[in-house]
């Protein structure tokens, strides 16, 4: 199966740098993958594995910033397809694999990677309600667990390479501890906080296959200006709109 022209909406990522094909009703990406990409410290020439790619966002923002080598995984097969498309569209080589994580498809399992970014689901098993989509299901909610995308992500990875994760603040427990588990460190944590004096409600954790360097938790990215949610309008601060209209990294070493 896959998606017909009629259910995708055209969306604009990086200021119409990027034009992506979502499912109207399906999962569909907003600002996280684009805080992701911008967080991943890939350079021309190096190799970046996205699990869970999905439509493919999050490689595409890496790849038109960088001209890095990108790869990408997504267990649904109108996703992997969509993500295929995209990278057409926009000219950007992509290849994507279709498989499940837990059980890597053999060709994946040969390779190693400079960089591996992942945006895994944020809702633990059995918590809310069901969407009502399957793929929006699979895209939000915890099937396969945290501890294993970390564990075959850093495995991926050559040594000195880097692990890139955007999760849920409340789940960042469970992701330092999965960074441990696999002996991965040189950690940075760096918090999202939609407003001054709002709690984080995303963090984007880096870690270093290998890495023997001290944990960092970094001052908050904060994305909107005002203090409370006014008119229906944008007001993201200066760096927000930087990163999510213009395309610029979203350092992790300062």
């Amino acid at each position: 199966m896959i998606f017909a022209e009629d259910a995708l909406s055209q969306d604009k990522f990086l200021g119409g740098k990027l034009l992506i094909s979502q499912p109207k009703a399906g999962y569909r990406a907003a600002m996280d993958p684009v805080l992701l990409a911008a967080a991943c410290g890939a350079q021309a020439g190096e190799s970046v594995l996205e699990l869970g790619c999905g439509a493919g966002v999050a490689s595409l923002c890496v790849g038109r910033r960088t001209g890095a080598v990108l790869a990408g995984l997504e267990l649904q097969p109108a996703y992997a397809d969509l993500a295929r498309r995209n990278a057409a569209q926009n000219g950007i080589d992509f290849d994507v694999h279709e498989g499940d994580l837990a059980q890597m498809p053999s060709a994946l399992r040969a390779m190693s990677f400079d960089h591996v970014i992942a945006n895994p689901p944020y809702f633990p098993p059995a918590s809310g309600t069901a969407a009502a989509d399957a793929g929006r299901e699979t895209g939000q909610r915890e099937a396969t667990p945290l501890a294993m995308w970390v564990d075959r992500g850093i495995k991926r990875l050559h040594p000195g390479g880097w692990m890139t994760v955007i999760q849920n603040a409340d789940r960042l427990a469970d992701l330092l501890a999965a960074l441990l588990a696999v002996q991965a460190g040189s950690i940075t944590v760096l918090p999202i906080a939609p407003r001054v004096g709002r709690p984080a409600g995303r963090v984007i954790v880096r870690a270093r296959k290998l890495g023997r360097g001290p944990l960092t938790l970094l001052a908050p990215l904060v994305l909107h200006a005002a203090l409370q949610h006014g008119e229906d309008r944008e007001d993201l601060t200066p760096q927000a709109r930087a990163i999510l209209r213009d395309g610029a990294i979203l350092p992790l070493d300062r």
